[in-house]
């Protein structure tokens, strides 16, 4: 405030200014705390919206490895070196969106590639229900990997927000708010000196 008090002009201007400057802070502190509670209650949705998808992807990645296992048991691991081979990469998009101004992931779609016709067929029944049910793991494990990260982005933002509320609160608002008292105090100060010279000059002329 060092700074701010040596760039303040004296007088009734350097008042003006004082005040505008309180204005501004208290209408963005305003505006800081709405956003601020827009942002909590997004970030809660986001944060129900992962422990969901969290939620999913555990199961159905425990009921594949589930199969996977059995398929194992039957056919052993050449059963799914030979049912793998060929097998292309599933590919993820993600769509994005803006919540008070904060990119986050909105959803994603998940593409998992069908076998091609040349592979060969999976040698049991359990490794073909092994790779119906990857197939829906990968994409519910798209979809938390979203969920999550939206919700961090989101919640660093209103950590943020919350942090430029307190210092606009707790620190700038009551420095500007003693520098305007100070320039009240001081503009009334040079009044009233102002007033007694007027006085004696009025006495001094007359006598």
């Amino acid at each position: 405030m060092t700074g701010t008090r040596r760039r303040t002009p004296p007088g009734r201007a350097g008042r003006l200014r004082l005040r505008h400057n309180l204005d501004v802070a208290v209408r963005g502190a305003d505006l800081l705390e709405q956003k601020l509670r827009i942002l909590r209650s997004e970030h809660q949705r986001l944060l129900h919206a992962e422990e969901a998808a969290g939620r999913a992807w555990r199961e159905l990645l425990s009921e594949a490895e589930d199969w996977l296992l059995r398929g194992l048991l039957l056919g052993g691991e050449g059963a799914l070196d030979s049912a793998a081979a060929g097998i292309g990469p599933a590919e993820v998009t993600v769509h994005w969106t803006v919540s008070m101004g904060v990119r986050h992931p909105a959803g994603v779609a998940t593409s998992v590639p069908d076998r091609p016709l040349t592979a060969a067929a999976p040698s049991n029944t359990a490794l073909v229900h092994a790779e119906a049910a990857y197939a829906r793991a990968v994409r519910a494990a798209a979809e938390y990997a979203a969920a999550h990260a939206a919700a961090e982005l989101v919640g660093a933002e209103v950590i943020s927000t919350r942090h430029r509320v307190r210092a606009l609160r707790r620190h700038w608002i009551p420095r500007l708010r003693e520098e305007l008292d100070r320039a009240d105090l001081a503009l009334e100060q040079a009044e009233h000196e102002d007033s007694v010279r007027r006085r004696w000059a009025a006495r001094t002329t007359a006598g």
